[in-house]
């Protein structure tokens, strides 16, 4: 358990983080008490709740939910969700969601002075497979203004968020891409105190995983820790 909190204390980043401004009005200013799960933590539901009656049209494939194709650069993410131990977690739900190419989201409280794509919602999910995988198509989002500082940017990102067997097992993390300048200016990219763990967040270029002529690969692996 001590090298658990010692692990943690190197990844996890600080619940206040004076770069991130929002942090210092939502930290815990008390230390945090461990409540024990009940049978409505433990308990379900399913995956197949979780995703029965969705009517997203094409979940997985997030350039053709529309009648046309969004504006931007096409990419295809794809990876693993594995254990601690490296073993593949079957059955997870995977969800997605981003800004569009020109890095506005399709959220009324987003007045970004950005064009909205009429082509482009910016979210999709899908369940792996039993080797763990998963998959989508879709274009690589632009960055965006945050008002978190002085000429403040987001680097480019896709958000994830993972369910696993309840509601107590859920993760939501966000993806980077390779070589994005803005990452070194980042606030909540840095807030992760070891830059291994940082480097863990970003996708990596992937040829094999690129479709010819049609839109570049990247591979993104999460690996999801801690007790059960």
């Amino acid at each position: 358990m001590a090298a658990d909190r010692r692990n943690a204390a190197r990844i996890d980043p600080p619940f206040a983080w004076p770069g991130y401004r929002s942090t210092t009005l939502r930290a815990p200013s008390r230390p945090l008490l461990r409540l024990p799960y009940g049978p409505t933590e433990l308990s379900g539901p399913p995956v197949e709740a979780l995703t029965a009656g969705r009517t997203l049209a094409n979940p997985t494939d997030l350039t053709r939910q529309h009648a046309g194709e969004p504006l931007g650069e096409r990419i295809v993410v794809s990876g693993r969700v594995l254990d601690g131990e490296g073993q593949p977690l079957p059955g997870t739900l995977v969800e997605v969601w981003q800004a569009n190419s020109c890095g506005r989201y399709v959220h009324g409280s987003d007045q970004h002075p950005a064009p909205l794509d009429p082509n482009f919602t910016g979210s999709g999910f899908c369940v792996t497979d039993a080797e763990g995988r998963y998959r989508f198509v879709t274009i690589k989002p632009g960055a965006y203004p945050w008002k978190n500082h002085p000429n403040a940017w987001r680097p480019a990102h896709i958000h994830f968020s993972l369910f696993g067997r309840n509601f107590s097992q859920r993760l939501i993390t966000q993806m980077y891409f390779p070589g994005d300048p803005l990452l070194a200016i980042d606030p909540i990219y840095q807030s992760i105190p070891e830059p291994f763990a940082r480097n863990t967040l970003v996708a990596r270029f992937e040829l094999s995983q690129t479709v010819p002529e049609w839109a570049l690969g990247y591979s993104f692996d999460i690996t999801l820790g801690g007790r059960t």
